[in-house]
């Protein structure tokens, strides 16, 4: 927003005395600011409270376990539970290693093209596209958005404005329909519809750390429904 507020600047300068070009600058800069930092705010705030109930969970992991082993009475429902939540372990540490990694490897491609295509701190694209890669099928439109606007602004052409949300499409394309399906497996292949379900579920229900969290909680589901009802179990008789 520098050049409109400088011209904007120039023009009340031109027609008003000195006395008066503060009064009718600062206003609108706040009006800029407030809606930034009105959005900015809640979101850094749970990020933050999330991470301290994280630390304190995962110090109290072993005694939260066993507290939570005693409601059960039988040997077999034990053996289960504890079934359930190191099966949930080893797939979420699986999860998001490998998607960290993914992530870290597209945001660094993403950072090159930046550079390539002329974006002024491509370092903060990647940044960008690897965070909001976190968030399945949502996070790259939003990336594709703002890539699009971006190019609307550096570029003069709409070719050329166009050029760089195509290869960011085309790259998220293969990444997550051949390279993380691949790596993961099929044991942690998630039915598109059920993203996009629990996305919106947990969006609405935490905000954007829901959104952050959607995947992850619904993998510790899917884990928990097989443990309790297994296919073979759950075969209909022909």
């Amino acid at each position: 927003m520098g050049r409109p507020l400088a011209a904007i600047r120039e023009l009340q300068e031109s027609f008003l005395p000195a006395t008066g070009t503060a009064i009718a600058v600062e206003p609108l800069q706040l009006g800029i600011v407030t809606p930034v930092l009105a959005f900015v705010t809640p979101a850094v705030a749970e990020l933050v409270l999330f991470f301290v109930v994280l630390i304190f969970f995962l110090a109290a992991q072993m005694d939260f376990r066993r507290y939570m082993v005693s409601f059960f009475s039988t040997r077999d429902a034990k053996l289960r539970f504890i079934r359930i939540t190191n099966d949930v372990e080893q797939n979420l540490a699986s999860y998001v290693l490998v998607v960290t990694v993914i992530n870290f490897c597209l945001g660094a491609t993403v950072a090159f093209g930046a550079w390539m295509f002329g974006f002024p701190s491509p370092v903060l694209f990647g940044l960008l596209a690897m965070a909001l890669n976190y968030i399945p099928y949502l996070g790259a439109a939003c990336m594709t958005a703002v890539l699009f606007a971006i190019g609307l602004v550096s570029f003069s052409s709409l070719t050329y404005a166009l050029a760089p949300p195509a290869a960011f499409v085309a790259l998220a394309t293969i990444e997550g329909q051949f390279i993380t399906p691949t790596i993961l497996g099929h044991r942690l292949t998630l039915n598109p519809l059920v993203v996009l379900l629990a996305l919106a579920f947990w969006s609405w229900l935490w905000g954007p750390m829901g959104t952050f969290l959607a995947v992850p909680l619904t993998i510790m589901g899917l884990v928990a429904l097989h443990h309790l009802f297994p296919p073979d179990e759950s075969r209909l008789p022909m």
